[in-house]
């Protein structure tokens, strides 16, 4: 084994030649360290840092025992979301096809990119039964066929529009549990479903204008044996 190196001793500047008395005196040090030249650097006075704000004692003291039980206290979250960016191949008017979901296969329109980072897109409903709704990018294909949706006017929507009510659950007796209740079916708010008609009759001029849309928009994509995916050019 290598032997240990031992740390270099600090020899200082001013030796003493008895405890108390150094060789040099003070003046002698004060142009040895180089202090005149400090002080000529900074107009004749020695540079001078202001003492740092010493913390302020906390007005209660810390318990001397830790407590009993384990005292919950919130997490601080200190991760601000970043926007979701968007495929440079999705803009506005863009037929996608979903790949995912109740509506798997078909295409729609894209409107425009929610603050959540969701596309808004529509069928329109008319057209192939999709409504409004927001769907994940990683789950579309975008197309190269595009729409003019200059005339579509989707300022209102947001992800608030979609959000669902909360419901409180009743509690059920004895006699309301072992009977089977008949439940209600959900019907669409009436403002929501002007809302759909309204972006679908500009949606449906524009489509109209283009010949053979209407049809494209409405049938369903499929994959044939022998087709791969990665191949196709959309």
């Amino acid at each position: 084994m290598a032997p240990k190196q031992r740390a270099a001793r600090k020899v200082s500047r001013n030796p003493e030649l008895v405890r108390g008395i150094g060789k040099y005196s003070r003046s002698k040090m004060y142009h040895k360290r180089g202090l005149w030249a400090i002080k000529a650097k900074n107009g004749g006075k020695l540079p001078h840092h202001e003492p740092k704000p010493k913390p302020q004692a906390p007005a209660q003291k810390p318990p001397k025992f830790y407590p009993a039980e384990d005292v919950k206290t919130p997490l601080v979250n200190k991760h601000k979301p970043k926007p979701t960016k968007l495929r440079a191949s999705i803009t506005p008017g863009t037929v996608l096809i979903l790949l995912a979901g109740r509506f798997k296969g078909k295409r729609v329109v894209f409107l425009k990119q929610l603050p959540s980072g969701l596309l808004l897109v529509s069928g329109p409903f008319k057209i192939n039964g999709v409504p409004l709704r927001r769907v994940n990018q990683s789950y579309v294909i975008a197309t190269s066929t595009k729409v003019d949706v200059s005339a579509c006017n989707v300022e209102k929507f947001d992800d608030k529009y979609f959000s669902k009510e909360v419901q409180k659950k009743k509690k059920k007796g004895e006699g309301e549990f072992f009977e089977a209740e008949k439940e209600e079916k959900k019907t669409l708010p009436q403002d929501k479903k002007d809302d759909q008609k309204t972006v679908d009759a500009a949606l449906i001029k524009a489509i109209e204008s283009v010949p053979d849309l209407k049809s494209y928009l409405g049938a369903r994509f499929s994959l044939k044996q022998g087709q791969k995916p990665h191949e196709l050019v959309f």
